[in-house]
């Protein structure tokens, strides 16, 4: 039972963690065009070298 005391306060900060994490990738824009850039690395046009 004394393993609960250590358990649920560690499960708790880690899902606190978690929480803010998602929080601040929403924040900073981390997922605006996730299916974009897939396709662009899969496309037929994509090059090593930009066009000039």
């Amino acid at each position: 039972m004394s393993i609960l005391t250590y358990l649920i306060p560690i499960s708790l900060f880690l899902g606190g963690f978690g929480l803010i994490a998602f929080f601040w990738s929403l924040r900073t824009r981390q997922f605006e065009d996730p299916k974009g850039d897939g396709e662009r690395i899969l496309s037929k046009e994509y090059d090593d070298h930009p066009k000039v």
